[in-house]
């Protein structure tokens, strides 16, 4: 179960990191105002996201409702430890940019509103 659990973590890894980098292309594209590359980013993002649901479906089916901070310690395994903690600071990583983009598109949002409304009223 441990070689199961640690390859499924290593692509589930794998899933969050190419999430990670399509974020940062989504970052990049608002930051240019780039509309079409938005859109692009927008499927990307939601196939990353797929991958790692079906990724953590598959942990799922291994630990059933067990904690993995309980199965870590009852295992003493430095690989599925080393893994644990890598996906736990890359979904922090993750988590931050995705919150970074959404005040970037509220920003955008919220100026455009504003001339739209000051257009209106002259």
């Amino acid at each position: 179960m441990i070689k199961e659990l640690n390859d499924i973590m290593i692509k589930e890894t794998t899933s969050v990191r190419v999430l990670l980098l399509e974020l940062e292309e989504q970052h990049r594209c608002i930051i240019v105002n780039d509309i079409f590359g938005l859109e692009s980013c927008v499927k990307k993002i939601k196939e990353a996201n797929k991958n790692i649901a079906y990724m953590e479906i598959e942990r799922r089916k291994l630990i059933d409702t067990k904690a993995m901070l309980d199965i870590i310690e009852e295992v003493k395994n430095a690989e599925l430890e080393k893994n644990y903690y890598k996906i736990r600071q890359l979904l922090q990583e993750v988590v931050l940019q995705k919150d970074t983009n959404e005040l970037l598109l509220r920003q955008g949002l919220s100026f455009t509103n504003k001339i739209l409304k000051d257009r209106k009223s002259t």
